[in-house]
């Protein structure tokens, strides 16, 4: 999840303030962001609407079609 990450830092959040505001683990978002454990469906979605991006974006670290 290479977007993930990237997210996350420019928008000055820590780990502990996203988990907690999406009812999860930090180590679970650790995972996650580092690609130790893949989010099922309904937790990408919740991170795409808490970043305000796409699923795509948080995968790859890009939009669709970007290059």
């Amino acid at each position: 999840m290479k977007g993930l990450k990237k997210i996350r830092q420019e928008k000055n959040l820590n780990q502990l303030k996203v988990a907690l505001d999406l009812n999860i683990s930090r180590e679970a978002l650790s995972h996650y962001e580092n690609g130790k454990r893949s989010p099922d469906i309904e937790m990408l979605l919740k991170l795409s609407d808490y970043f305000s991006v796409s699923i795509d974006y948080l995968i790859r670290g890009k939009e669709y079609g970007e290059k």
